[in-house]
């Protein structure tokens, strides 16, 4: 059997880059499709046209469900296993445009707070929120490290994209 030469490697590339962008558009529709079967369009609109700010100075009790219609596929993840999210500590903060903006401390509860896929839920929960022109910041509670074993904490603190506070 021969090497590959170098001029077989873009190939290979090229490959893998399509077997992936393939299996992302896959993933990404079963997890639109999923969403779908449980949320109502209209409820999802409803939620997303309130202001965050608002929800939480007032204490209303759809501040959890507007932050979770702010999720895109990874809501799938945290539906299927029973978890929402749990907001731990907030502030309201005023931006650079005078705009009044929440930074927001979250915490997850269900079957969520025992995945192996955690590290990368919550990056997708931070991405997903700080999306929001009303999010300015997204931190995790540092209680859910205790979740996870030395080599699991050891990997989302090093390769997990986000803050523990």
């Amino acid at each position: 059997m021969s090497k590959p030469s170098d001029n077989d490697l873009p190939i290979a590339k090229d490959l893998t880059e399509s077997y992936r962008t393939q299996i992302e558009e896959i993933m990404r529709e079963e997890a639109l499709r999923r969403i779908s079967e449980t949320q109502s369009p209209e409820e999802l609109e409803r939620l997303n046209s309130l202001s965050l700010v608002k929800l939480y100075e007032s204490s209303d009790d759809d501040l959890i469900p507007a932050l979770m219609s702010r999720l895109g596929i990874v809501r799938a993840a945290l539906d299927g296993h029973g978890g929402t999210l749990l907001v731990s500590n907030a502030e309201v903060e005023v931006n650079n445009s005078g705009h009044k903006v929440l930074s927001l401390v979250i915490n997850l509860d269900g079957a969520c707070v025992s995945c192996g896929a955690a590290p990368g839920t919550l990056k997708g929960i931070q991405d997903d929120l700080l999306m929001d022109d009303e999010i300015i910041s997204v931190k995790f509670s540092i209680s859910m490290l205790e979740w996870f074993d030395e080599i699991q904490k050891e990997f989302v603190l090093k390769f997990g994209g986000v803050v523990f506070v």
